[in-house]
């Protein structure tokens, strides 16, 4: 399995000339701002949380949550409250925020590969690859893949199978 920094894993396996994504995974920290932010959005959105409360419901260690918290509230996601009773809650309704404004809070642009981040000059093909000016439209359709996710999403049930052939 190969690592792209530390923002995303996958696997390629190679049959016939063509390549297969087999696995892409998101790191620790963008998948625990989605779970955080899915509960704040749980609270309505307009009830304060402590870090603490944030921990204990979803098993998310206090200093992880601490953490995200300083990223989520720097990228606009959530707003602190200061004071007694203080907490923080989202800035925004959970309607209006996506699945890729937390995934680029906590790691930055949606990007496949590191060939398309300005600056980065590191791959072997570099210079030859008739892909890489391919890589942002591919990386565009990601993003948007997550932009149409709303975190209102997330906090409903999934439908039973029964239920969804129905």
């Amino acid at each position: 399995m190969a690592q792209l920094g530390a923002k995303y894993q996958f696997r390629v396996e190679i049959r016939t000339n063509a390549v297969q994504l087999a696995a892409m995974r998101l790191s620790s920290l963008a998948d625990y701002a989605v779970v955080m932010m899915t509960a704040c959005a749980r609270h309505c959105g307009g009830t304060r949380i402590n870090a603490g409360q944030l921990a204990e419901e979803t098993g998310i260690p206090l200093p992880t949550v601490q953490k995200l918290v300083s990223r989520l509230s720097s990228a606009g996601l959530l707003r602190s409250i200061r004071g007694a009773g203080g907490g923080f809650k989202l800035a925004r309704p959970a309607a209006a925020i996506s699945i890729a404004e937390i995934v680029e809070a906590i790691e930055g642009p949606i990007a496949m590969t590191a060939c398309v981040e300005q600056g980065r000059h590191d791959c072997a093909l570099e210079g030859s690859c008739t892909v890489q000016p391919h890589w942002p439209i591919v990386n565009q359709a990601v993003r948007s893949a997550l932009a149409d996710i709303r975190l209102t999403s997330l906090t409903r049930p999934m439908p039973q199978l029964a239920e969804a052939t129905s």
